[in-house]
């Protein structure tokens, strides 16, 4: 069993952490230079002069693509946990686990066959 004086020092440096957070965003906005003019105001995207519209449209292919990315990126990062426990895991987990693999291979073809991934379309 677990006391409420073990989850002091956790609680401790909570504090101190936010502490010191705080402490900092209210002394440099209180003790920082405040200036202004037009240059300091103007937007600035990595040094580079803007033009045109900012809200032209982006092609929903790029957002698909990058949907896709993320979701299977974090359907893989299952795998190590896995990979770490194989032993402990045994028979069933290896069972599991090409379960989902399967699942995931079965989704990336499906993208595929859907043509999600071609981008003459």
């Amino acid at each position: 069993m677990s006391n409420p004086q073990d989850y002091l020092p956790i609680a401790l440096q909570t504090l101190i952490a936010v502490g010191f957070v705080v402490t900092t965003l209210l002394l440099t906005g209180k003790i920082g230079p405040k200036r202004s003019g037009r240059q300091k105001e103007e937007n600035f995207e990595c040094g580079i002069e803007q033009y045109g519209n900012a809200r032209s449209p982006f092609s929903v292919k790029y957002f698909l693509i990058a949907i896709l990315f993320v979701l299977f990126d974090v359907e893989i990062i299952f795998l190590y946990p896995w990979a770490v426990n194989f032993k402990e895991l045994g028979i069933v987990g290896f069972v599991e686990m090409v379960l989902f693999i399967f699942f995931v291979v079965a989704g990336l073809f499906y993208v595929i066959r859907k043509g999600a991934l071609e981008w003459d379309r």
